[in-house]
């Protein structure tokens, strides 16, 4: 057993090993960037999204040709239009009837490594498991989840800080090399988009291209850039999530052996494994008037960083923060976000989280990281979670 810190998580997250910014609210004039670190800060602006925009686009381009339809860069009232169109696809009562099938498809992955002395974490079970359950609900070839993670890996490889000031060739090629994954993926869904149109079925992929909104349908853009959305959030929220909770159980064995003996504990160690290594460490937003936060004049047209994960460390708000304690209660994480984005797939990440580690630790009465043989963190700053994960099972 291994304190996770000491995993190698990327050096720009100062906040796992225990550092604390001097205030919650910070501008960084080398990068041009506000950063927010604050929990009540976060809390303030997630949940003021005409001051906050989401389409920072204005300030950092992304890619125009990706915008339409996509949920994460865009505001009311648009955004509420189309975020009502699939909202109903997972609500609790509808991600509830999925358990069978979360746990049918848990099953066989973990029949797939049954009476090996190892299993990969990552590849064995984590990534497989949710992106099979979303190209399910989709409509897409979940055999072809080789190609998704190809695509989607290659897009958070970087470990560059973003800067406005320092706009190098080296930023503009990692911002092409991930525009490009995106293109992979939207190439992929426009002729299922199409084959929709045609011959409709009774997937999420058929629904959204029969969607009407103010009486009009989504043009083939909106559906599929949407639809890619689903796809990408659908799955690496849930990868990491169960990667980091496995690692925070095996660093914390006494947690792990309560977890064990009562399963009924298995969502408070969920939501303490979001705050303590929260998947989506940051999210952007831009100011569109001037306003004030953590007691800072910032300026309108400004692009903030807003670290979720830190905010997730705030002593203000977390007494011992940086001690990973499933009996935390209350737990006001912010890992899945809040106010009009928050995430919208949260009710199965938690359930497919639930589902997947209670017959993970059925199947495996012993499960253990290898120190010869060490995790491997995602090395993009804006994400905290495992990549890798070899497990000992004897």
């Amino acid at each position: 057993m291994t304190a996770i810190e000491d995993w190698g998580s990327p050096a720009s997250q100062f906040w796992l090993r225990g550092e604390r910014p001097g205030e919650p609210v910070q501008y960084d004039e080398s990068t041009g960037l506000w950063n927010v670190y604050g929990h009540s800060e976060t809390l303030h602006l997630l949940n003021d999204p005409v001051t906050f925009s989401s389409d920072t686009s204005r300030l950092f381009p992304q890619g125009d040709e990706f915008a339409d339809g996509n949920l994460v860069r865009m505001d009311p009232p648009e955004h509420d239009k189309l975020r009502r169109l699939v909202t109903h696809a997972f609500t609790p009562k509808v991600v509830a009837g999925l358990e069978p099938r979360i746990a049918e498809l848990t099953g066989e992955l973990l029949d797939a490594v049954d009476g090996t002395d190892r299993l990969e974490l990552v590849a064995d079970l984590a990534y497989p498991l949710p992106v099979i359950v979303i190209a399910e609900l989709l409509g897409v070839p979940a055999d072809d989840r080789g190609l998704f993670k190809q695509w989607v890996d290659a897009m958070f490889t970087s470990d560059a800080t973003l800067s406005l000031k320092d706009r190098t060739p080296e930023q503009q090629r990692e911002l092409d090399e991930v525009l490009a994954q995106v293109r992979n993926l939207t190439d992929y869904l426009a002729p299922h988009v199409d084959e929709r149109r045609a011959h409709p079925r009774g997937d999420l992929l058929t629904k959204l291209v029969e969607a009407e909104v103010d009486g009009e349908r989504l043009t083939r853009e909106e559906v599929v850039n949407f639809a890619n959305v689903l796809l990408i959030a659908g799955h690496i929220t849930t990868t990491m999530l169960l990667g980091n909770t496995v690692l925070c159980l095996d660093a914390h064995p006494e947690h792990e052996a309560r977890t064990r003996a009562d399963r009924g504990t298995l969502p408070s160690v969920i939501e303490e494994s979001l705050r303590f290594l929260s998947p989506f460490a940051t999210l952007g937003r831009v100011t569109t008037a001037e306003t004030e936060l953590g007691g800072q004049r910032i300026p309108a047209d400004q692009l903030l960083m807003v670290w979720v994960a830190a905010a997730n460390r705030d002593p203000r708000q977390f007494p011992n923060p940086d001690v990973f304690d499933p009996t935390r209660h209350p737990n006001p994480q912010l890992g899945f976000g809040r106010g009009i984005h928050f995430c919208l797939g949260a009710p199965l990440a938690r359930l497919e989280g639930k589902v997947a580690l209670d017959l993970l630790l059925d199947r495996f009465p012993k499960l253990a990281t290898d120190p010869s043989d060490p995790p491997e963190f995602q090395p993009n700053p804006n994400m905290t979670g495992v990549r890798k994960l070899p497990l000992r099972t004897r």
